[in-house]
């Protein structure tokens, strides 16, 4: 099974939608940009949100699988996926990519 490099690519916050319709929260996201993460066995890194390893996970089973032209040929480097979380006031983008074993 390859490992998988998962990196924080970008953070942004909808600050229009917080004020409209969040509660107040302190320290919501503790994601940085450029932060990285390698899953081992497909397992969920220490320090990744768990919300995110919800959407990433299937993924990264897939990419540590072998699996290749995730979605059809959408990335350049077949080995990798892009996506994001599902939070909708502050979503994060993450790259995911196999490692060579």
């Amino acid at each position: 099974m390859k490992e998988v490099r998962i990196t924080v690519v970008r953070k942004i916050c909808h600050r229009d939608l917080m004020e409209r319709y969040e509660l107040p929260l302190e320290d919501a996201c503790g994601m940085r940009e450029g932060q990285l993460f390698v899953s081992r066995g497909a397992q969920r890194p220490e320090g990744l949100c768990e919300s995110a390893w919800q959407t990433l996970a299937p993924f990264v089973m897939a990419l540590a699988c072998g699996a290749t032209g995730l979605y059809g040929a959408w990335m350049r480097n077949p080995s990798s996926a892009m996506l994001s979380c599902n939070d909708g006031f502050r979503p994060v983008s993450f790259l995911l990519e196999a490692l060579e074993e």
